[in-house]
């Protein structure tokens, strides 16, 4: 059996008042539509037809180079007629999944089950709901058989009792789609083409048409507004984090754990509240991440600390390495093994090697540094001129004094030594020492102001 999805796209999203198409609004960190995509590909769909209309060149663009099948519906006429742009290019010998851009916490093994039960003739995955408002409702007759669904706008007082609804994703033979797509009429409240009502069609003709239980009321959550839409990053979140805990990763509290990516980690892996993980990022065994970092695309090595307050983004943190508190490092930034960089630190494109210190209030860009380097407090490498970055080199064993400052570009050999409080603007020979400060001067006979009499 070949299995094609329709993926419908195309809906303005007047609720979510933004000029952002409403399946381009992210959830951890990604389109909510990638996620729909990404699921439906666990199924080995033969294709995946993406059906789009409102801000159509965005939502293509921003799934470029995938391999969908993009589907233009230029007028938004309901459910029904969104299908029925989709199916000349789909296979009438396939089955058919349809989804929506904005359900992001469809499960796939779900699908896997209401794809089963639509071999025969259409299914539709519903779901039990302590609220059923603004949904449609699931009818079925005395013996308990489904036999159609009706609009929460067309419901009789009766029907609006009903807490069993219509999710909306539905499976069928691409056969009977193209047999009652056409039939399906919009004498409606809403003036619209429903798909659910191919339902009714099926069992006009005696067929027996099939309903999949969501396992979640979650699980089918439509995004159609920004409340929604923080309900659906919630669990998605806390979903990801239920994952880690169970591989064996310490979390302190998985409410506060915001993973935008994707995250691997070793073993023995802690991490404290309110951090951010976004892009790749992977954490080796024993790596403590302390509170409030955000990591972006970074790896961590074996046993390295990452301490409160830090940011680290494009770099990556050799064993035993340790960061912060409140230190950056920004992209291009390579520790070697044991290497320290601490509070108020930042570094840009700099290789920090193995054993070297940069403790305090200190900024190192553009940087080669040997192993067993030491870095004082208030240390700047000037690389840039105004127009080029150039580069500063620090041999191994290099001592910088506090409050020192190498204009780049500079290379100061092995052993070298600067004091502090020093300007360096020329190479340093190794095992020398540098000085480049004014010589100090103490006049005598200092007269310290006087405070003025406040009647002046």
């Amino acid at each position: 059996m070949n299995l094609e999805v329709i993926i419908l796209a195309a809906g303005q999203g007047t609720r979510m008042k933004s000029a952002l198409p409403k399946v381009l609004h992210p959830v951890a960190g990604r389109p909510m539509l990638q996620h729909v995509v990404d699921t439906a590909r666990t199924l080995g769909p033969t294709a995946i037809h993406v059906v789009v209309g409102h801000g159509a060149d965005a939502v293509r663009d921003a799934l470029a180079g995938q391999q969908l099948q993009w589907v233009m519906q230029e007028q938004q006429l309901g459910t029904g007629h969104a299908v029925l742009q989709a199916m000349p290019a789909v296979d009438p010998q396939s089955q058919v999944l349809v989804l929506y851009g904005d359900v992001p916490l469809i499960e796939a093994a779900t699908l896997r089950a209401l794809v089963e039960l639509s071999q025969g003739a259409p299914a539709l995955l519903t779901a039990r709901v302590a609220d059923p408002a603004g949904y449609g409702r699931i009818l079925r007759d005395h013996s308990g058989a489904m036999v159609g669904v009706v609009e929460q706008k067309d419901a009789t007082t009766e029907q609006l009792a009903i807490d069993e609804i219509n999710s909306g994703v539905l499976a069928a033979p691409a056969r009977d789609l193209n047999t009652y797509l056409p039939a399906v009429g919009n004498a409606n409240m809403q003036g619209e083409y429903y798909l659910p009502d191919i339902l009714a069609m099926a069992v006009g003709e005696g067929r027996k048409v099939q309903a999949q239980l969501a396992g979640s009321e979650l699980e089918i959550l439509g995004v159609n507004d920004r409340l929604q839409l923080s309900q659906v990053e919630r669990e998605f979140q806390l979903r990801q984090a239920q994952v880690l805990l169970r591989e064996g990763v310490n979390i302190a509290d998985p409410a506060r754990l915001d993973i935008r990516g994707t995250l691997s980690c070793g073993r023995d892996v802690s991490i404290d509240v309110n951090v951010v993980i976004e892009g790749n990022v992977s954490l080796a065994d024993g790596v403590r991440v302390g509170p409030n970092c955000v990591l972006r695309n970074t790896a961590v090595g074996a046993g390295a600390t990452i301490h409160a307050m830090s940011h680290l983004e494009e770099a990556d943190v050799g064993a035993r390495a340790n960061v912060g508190p409140y230190a950056r490092l920004r992209p291009g930034t390579v520790l070697a093994e044991e290497a320290r960089i601490g509070n108020f630190v930042e570094t840009k494109k700099a290789n920090i090697g193995v054993g070297s210190k940069v403790n305090h209030l200190t900024y190192i860009g553009d940087c080669e540094m040997g192993d067993g380097v030491n870095v004082g407090a208030g240390t700047i490498t000037c690389n840039y001129d105004g127009v080029n970055k150039h580069q500063t080199r620090l041999g191994d064993g290099v001592f910088i004094g506090s409050n020192s400052t190498l204009v780049a570009p500079l290379r100061i050999g092995e052993g070298g030594f600067v004091g502090a409080g020093s300007t360096i603007t020329k190479d340093v020979g190794g095992k020398e020492l540098a000085l480049g400060r004014s010589i100090q001067r103490n006049i005598e006979g200092l007269q310290r102001p006087v405070k003025r009499s406040t009647e002046d």
